[in-house]
């Protein structure tokens, strides 16, 4: 039987970086994709030193000089993982930095997805997975650039699998919590690069922080690497499970939501977004009453 090979874009940092280092030492073969050269190294050199085989390449998922060299690889389970977090609340953020979200999280994964398909469409085979959030499903204040890209991520990610299915491609979504990896704060820290009149905005960034406990990412690793190689084939993937709840409850909250309630008083996640510390995780005693509040 022929070796799958793997492909991970976003592989140079957090979970892109488990996976891909995690499939591999599994034996799997592995192209991990990242943004820039200095990545191509550090990985190259964690790799060696870890004695595991895989294949690093440079793959800015918004540079179409890297999407057409990556379409001439023979990808047989794609995982678009690449993406980027600008926080802060719509009517703030700069246009550029808006457009930039969409870039990056949307546009560049689905023209690199586009031939690729086309490819495991000639062979009638092949998985692609979205590397989507607990963001694509609810929507936070605050939040709202980073997770209007998971939404139309999650619409885009929903079509194809309807589009595909009939020359046996697998489409599929991760959709991840909130996890420690560096990943959500520096959500909360992207207006620091913004090129506009600070007392203009409605909201003082300086006192927010991303607004959850946040958890060891090893348990999202293990558990996106089952669907990568089919251990699992569940379309849509909450990591941790126990969320799911809390999606469907929040979601069922919108038909039921009236324009009017709450007028006057600051929401509750906006409160907590100006309470907690960064990168805060949950002490060792509460971590289960969190999952199970969650």
């Amino acid at each position: 039987m022929v070796q799958e090979t793997y492909l991970i874009t976003g592989a140079g940092t957090g979970f892109g970086k488990g996976i891909a280092l995690g499939l591999a030492e599994q034996g799997k073969k592995v192209i991990a994709g990242v943004e820039t050269m200095s990545e191509v190294s550090a990985l190259v050199k964690e790799a060696k030193e870890k004695e595991i085989e895989i294949q690093v390449e440079k793959l800015d998922v918004t540079d179409p000089a890297d999407r057409e060299r990556a379409w001439t690889w023979d990808v047989d389970v794609l995982l678009n993982n690449a993406g980027i977090s600008e926080g802060g609340s719509l009517v703030d953020i700069p246009e550029e930095r808006l457009r930039n979200q969409f870039e990056v999280n949307v546009f560049g994964p689905i023209l690199l997805t586009q031939k690729i398909a086309k490819a495991m469409v000639k062979k009638q085979r092949g998985k692609i997975v979205f590397m989507s959030s607990v963001s694509g499903l609810m929507a936070d204040p605050l939040s709202g650039p980073y997770g209007g890209s998971k939404f139309t991520l999650e619409a885009f990610a929903e079509s194809l699998s309807k589009e595909l299915q009939e020359f046996n491609i697998q489409v599929s979504t991760i959709n991840p919590g909130p996890y420690l990896t560096g990943f959500n704060d520096r959500e909360f820290e992207a207006w620091r690069t913004w090129r506009d009149n600070p007392e203009e905005r409605i909201f003082d960034y300086t006192q927010l922080a991303f607004p959850y406990e946040q958890f060891d990412p090893e348990e999202l690793i293990k558990e996106a690497i089952e669907v990568m190689t089919g251990a699992t084939n569940d379309y849509r993937n909450v990591i941790p499970k126990a969320m799911e709840s809390m999606i469907k409850k929040r979601q069922k909250e919108l038909w039921d939501k009236k324009t009017d309630e709450n007028l006057g008083e600051r929401h509750e996640m906006v409160q907590k977004s100006i309470d907690i510390e960064p990168a805060t995780t949950p002490t060792k005693g509460i971590v289960n009453k969190i999952k199970d509040k969650l």
